[in-house]
């Protein structure tokens, strides 16, 4: 796959793909938001990808924001169509994929990175990352699913003292918020996450899949999140990997699942 912003690339079951603008810190504009969703939706179909890790170029930024000045002059109706279709192109887009993604936050995640990077299914972070949602400085509230998720993964208190005071946080300071899962060294940060998407690797893709989406139904306005994991549950028990996977518990072997 070919593209100006970014870079994505499949081995060894593991799709990568690298936000490529480091002369803008990674910014995101609509260009690069349009070759994201084609870069997704296509190592979502690719039945040999098992895990995706997204991540920035460089050493200083995963994504630090939006291009403000593609915006900067929207009226009302601009300014809302311009967060309607972020959300359904890329942010609810890589939440709701059945492959597993993996945010490898590699410096400044910030406004429309921090969302992106909270989109994803969990995040690892190196030790010099920083992250927030400064976007009440620009006199604006963040609009790509910042105020949805930060307060689901952070708890509403900690997420309203975010946004209210535009300010940043650490690594560490994400990490016991429960924002990243992990903190690493930069140097350590790719190999570390590619290892837990090998662990991922080993289990049934086509189970992982229902996962998320049971996981997920749970924070959708009007979805009973535990219908959706009974109805999984029992669609899982006409799948090749269901068979696959007791059958081999019981021979005492490895399962090789075939995703089906």
């Amino acid at each position: 796959m070919s593209f100006k912003n970014i870079i994505a690339t499949s081995e060894n079951g593991i799709g990568k793909i690298t936000i490529n603008r480091p002369s803008k810190l990674n910014a995101l504009n609509k260009e690069t938001i349009e070759e994201l969703h084609t870069a997704f939706e296509n190592l979502d179909a690719d039945n040999e990808t098992k895990v995706i890790i997204i991540t920035g170029e460089g050493e200083k930024a995963f994504v630090a924001g939006a291009d403000i000045s593609e915006f900067a002059n929207f009226s009302i109706e601009e300014g809302a169509q311009l967060a309607a279709q972020g959300q359904e192109l890329l942010f609810d887009f890589v939440e709701n994929l059945k492959t597993p993604v993996i945010a490898a936050v590699n410096g400044f995640a910030l406004g429309g990175g921090l969302e992106l990077a909270m989109s994803c299914h969990f995040r690892i972070a190196s030790d010099n990352a920083k992250m927030g949602l400064p976007e009440t400085s620009l006199g604006v509230i963040p609009g790509y699913g910042g105020t949805q998720r930060l307060p689901q993964l952070i708890g509403k208190g900690r997420a309203m003292e975010l946004i209210m005071t535009a300010g940043m946080i650490d690594a560490e300071t994400a990490k016991s918020y429960g924002l990243v899962n992990h903190v690493v060294s930069q140097a350590e940060l790719l190999e570390f996450t590619k290892g837990i998407a090998s662990k991922i690797m080993r289990n049934s893709p086509m189970a992982i899949g229902k996962a998320i989406k049971a996981i997920n139904a749970n924070y959708k306005d009007g979805v009973n999140g535990f219908e959706t994991e009974i109805r999984n549950f029992g669609k899982c028990f006409g799948t090749e990997d269901f068979k696959e996977g007791t059958t081999a518990f019981l021979e005492k072997r490895k399962a090789s699942f075939s995703g089906k």
